[in-house]
Parts: C-alpha cells; structure tokens; sequence
C-alpha cells in the first residue's frame, strides 16, 4: 500500500477512535508532502471542528472543496459547519450549489429544508 494512503487510513482511524491528536498528525504529514490532498484536508477540517478548532475546521474545509470541488461530502461537510457556526446564508449557498450538482443528494437535501424552515 501506498505510504500516503496508509497514513490517510491511520488518520480516519484514529479519528473514528476519538483519538484526535493522533489524526491530526497524520492528515497534517500528509498534507507537508502533498498540501492538495483534498481527503487528508477534508478530514482534518473535520477533526478540528470535532475538538471545537472552529475557524481552522473552516479553513481546511475550504481547502478541500477548492482542491476537489467534486466532492460533495466535503461540500456537505463545508455547508452543515457553517450551520453549526450560524452561517446559514454561506450554508444554504453550498447546500443549494450541492444540490444543482445532484439533485436527489439527501444530506443536502434534508438540511437545507431545515435551514429554508428555521431562517
């Protein structure tokens, strides 16, 4: 297996454990030899906001969906952490972009008739 890959599956390992320190060590080695690695990006966004690293969560959020703006996880991911963080018209603009791109995606789909009905 593939050095990085390995690393990336250590790193949502320890995530899914909860052992946060350990997987930002292996997303942040990841991203030293490869800063475009929308995944290991994506889940250290993920694991900031887990540990309340808001505006990092934000940032590397961003990162991901600018280096692989296919990936609608990570655009789901972007929109649902600024809901959190009550940026809801920056959160429906993603969900809504999510949904022009596939229409029948249903995490997009169930938290933006959230947000339509709460804001």
């Amino acid at each position: 297996m593939d050095p990085i890959e390995k690393r990336y599956e250590n790193g949502v390992a320890f995530k899914c454990e909860g052992d946060y320190d350990r997987a930002i060590a292996q997303f942040q080695a990841i991203l030293k030899s490869q800063p475009r690695h929308a995944a290991a990006r994506r889940q250290l966004g993920l694991v900031y906001g887990f540990i309340g690293r808001f505006e990092d969560s934000l940032e590397e959020l961003r990162l991901a969906v600018e280096f692989n703006g296919l990936d609608l996880e990570a655009r789901n991911d972007l929109a649902l952490t600024y809901a959190m963080l009550g940026m809801f018209d920056e959160a429906k603009a993603i969900l809504q972009a999510v949904l022009e791109s596939d229409p029948d995606n249903v995490v997009a789909n169930r938290h933006l008739t959230l947000l339509l009905a709460n804001h």
